[in-house]
């Protein structure tokens, strides 16, 4: 029995030789970056020296939101394509400084910082909230929403789950490159590059197209040149053939159905419920020593604004506080702080078209409370359907003008016409309102409802309503991408409230 020890001893020793081989061999084949805060997500920020003014490095990354549970996002899942070539995103980015034509800014690259909110303003002058104010650039929509999309609760890595398809094409500041080029070829050749990529993924034949949508921070007209007369106005993108079969959410719809508004950015951007709150009170407490303002400025080259009549009699009343964005003008404009200050004061705030039919000022006024004032459905009521109430004269005053010609005499005197208790019931529902048009800070989530999330419900929404049509045995291409004249059509009764 002595003598078989030995070979004991020796099996044993082999097996233990064995089992830490196959043991260094796991831990040598392990991924550690597990372990560490390694983020894969794309890198949507602009470097600069300075900091963070919100405590978050320049380099830091929003990551894809991990998978969310099916349970709570069924019908709510979205896809995203971060696998889209960073030409079409990332890439013009990288060219900010080429970005500015057509914006009157020197330089947009300061307004990439804090996920497109811009720089944050450091001196309110007493009248802004003490954080979650930036000096937020209108045309960044669409990087704002991308960084916005990067945090959704359902947004999910397998497209077979997915409701609705994300392209995070930068259509606006794409356009914002080539808007202005002769060579019609050039103009147009990012979007014929997108719909040819897009139109070889397997997701695109899931629905052809009719799934997928994209955000865009111009107004959705500079897609839709009809001809190719250089001296015709934008690029094709929405009139190519893939892309007539998607959706565009942009801050002026066109008068097609499947082009939607939704809210130009605004200079506020919440992180915690309490901040809206305290904000919506401030708003309700301010007395408001002017009856009307109106900020802006003439537009004297074109024939059916009405913008001058309307600065001539808010000159000529003492109850009306222009704020003149002219050239030498009274007020900076480009300052937050300023204008809010005027719009805070008021109790209406006028809102004629200005270069399109949409202003960015009607979402500043309604902000601070200033009961908005229209003179073209197309202004607001047939714009932005998933984020203004249906009943109009809930929240605003309309005062139809068709021609520059059909002002009328005395606004001061309509707007005095206008009993207490319905302005005081207008500017409640204005206040009511502001959390349906503001973008929360993207590293937060709100209980309430923002303009980003009422956006996804509706865009989830108007893609169902396709499917039900499919379901139905019907042609989803009937209908999906007609004009709507409806936009700007003026309605029947002629009601100034």
């Amino acid at each position: 029995m002595e003598k078989l020890l030995p070979a004991k001893c020796s099996q044993e020793l082999w097996f233990g030789v064995l089992i830490s081989f196959a043991l260094c061999f796991i831990l040598l084949s392990f991924d550690y970056s597990t372990f560490f805060s390694v983020n894969n997500g794309v890198n949507l920020l602009v470097n600069t020296q300075q900091v963070d003014p919100i405590g978050i490095l320049k380099n830091q990354t929003l990551s894809i939101t991990d998978q969310p549970r099916t349970e709570s996002c069924s019908g709510r899942f979205v896809y995203m394509h971060d696998d889209l070539p960073e030409k079409f995103n990332h890439d013009l980015l990288k060219n900010c400084k080429y970005l500015t034509r057509g914006t009157d800014k020197p330089n947009l690259c300061p307004y990439f910082e804090n996920f497109g909110f811009g720089p944050e303003i450091e001196n309110n002058e007493g009248v802004l909230a003490n954080e979650s104010w930036f000096s937020t650039n209108q045309f960044l929509l669409e990087f704002i929403f991308h960084n916005k999309m990067k945090h959704y609760e359902c947004l999910t890595k397998n497209s077979t789950l997915a409701s609705a398809i994300y392209v995070p094409f930068y259509a606006g500041l794409d356009a914002s490159l080539h808007l202005w080029d002769s060579n019609l070829t050039v103009r147009d050749s990012s979007a014929k590059e997108l719909v040819d990529w897009l139109s070889r993924k397997p997701e695109w034949k899931k629905m052809w197209g009719r799934d997928h949508f994209l955000v865009a921070g111009r107004i959705s007209w500079d897609f839709r040149r009809q001809t190719d007369d250089v001296s015709d106005w934008g690029s094709k993108l929405r009139w190519l053939p893939e892309s007539m079969n998607m959706s565009m959410l942009s801050v002026e719809g066109s008068s097609w159905k499947n082009d939607y508004a939704i809210p130009y950015p605004t200079n506020f951007h919440p992180s915690k419920d309490i901040e809206l709150v305290q904000w919506q009170d401030g708003m309700r407490k301010l007395e408001r020593p002017y009856l009307f303002t109106f900020a802006g400025a003439p537009r004297p080259d074109q024939q059916s604004s009405i913008r001058g009549k309307i600065i001539d009699q808010c000159l000529a009343s003492s109850t009306c506080k222009l704020i003149d964005c002219s050239s030498g003008g009274n007020i900076d404009c480009d300052n937050p702080a300023s204008v809010m200050r005027v719009f805070q004061s008021s109790v209406y705030c006028l809102q004629p078209g200005g270069d399109s039919y949409t202003r960015r000022s009607a979402f500043d006024s309604i902000l601070a409370g200033c009961i908005p004032v229209f003179f073209h459905p197309g202004t607001a009521y047939s714009q932005y359907l998933w984020h203004l109430p249906k009943n109009h004269s809930s929240y605003s005053v309309f005062i139809p003008v068709r021609e520059a010609k059909d002002v009328p005499a005395s606004i001061e005197e309509i707007l005095l016409g206008i009993s207490e208790d319905k302005e005081f019931a207008m500017r409640e529902e204005v206040i009511r309102l502001i959390p349906n048009l503001v973008y929360a800070d993207p590293r937060s989530r709100l209980e309430t409802a923002d303009a980003f999330d009422l956006a996804v419900k509706g865009i989830l929404e108007r893609i169902e309503d396709v499917r039900e049509v499919i379901r139905e045995g019907k042609d989803p291409s009937v209908g999906f991408a007609d004009e709507d004249s409806y936009k700007y059509t003026f309605p029947q009764t002629q009601e100034q409230t």
